[in-house]
């Protein structure tokens, strides 16, 4: 990690909510902004975010996220999440963060995300794949 990932930086995007990101449940004229794209498009912007702060051969990985989807955004509408760093300890990296759409905060919480190397990242999986072809099935 760069020194310049510190308490504080922060930052934000903005997007529209297109079809895919809504519901389709409730029908065309009900489609809103999906709870689980909006934890997606926060994942990916402060993991973006992080990227400029961080060593060749690191990424991050999500760990943990908090949020209250606060209020209903129609398909075609645009909103700004917003993020900023609260803590770094260690490799673990918190951001509070916040969705406005054009009209009013539509969510808002917490997001930790861990700074991995991405190469000892694909050994560990490389070897847990081979742990799990290697052993018997289970059974109930």
């Amino acid at each position: 990690m760069k020194p310049s990932l510190a308490v504080g930086a922060e930052g934000e995007r903005r997007l529209t909510v297109d079809v895919a990101r809504c519901i389709a449940f409730m029908g065309p004229e009900n489609a809103v902004y999906a709870t689980p794209q909006m934890v997606s498009d926060v994942e990916y912007t402060i993991r973006d975010f992080l990227l400029q702060h961080l060593d060749a051969g690191e990424d991050t990985v999500g760990t943990r996220v908090v949020i209250d989807h606060l209020a209903a955004t129609p398909v075609g509408m645009g909103v700004t999440i917003r993020y900023r760093v609260v803590a770094v300890e260690g490799r673990s990296v918190r951001c509070a963060f916040s969705v406005r759409d054009d009209l009013e905060e539509c969510g808002r919480g917490e997001h930790v995300r861990f700074v991995v190397y991405v190469e000892k990242t694909r050994q560990r999986l490389v070897k847990k794949r081979a742990n799990l072809l290697g052993s018997s099935p289970r059974t109930a």
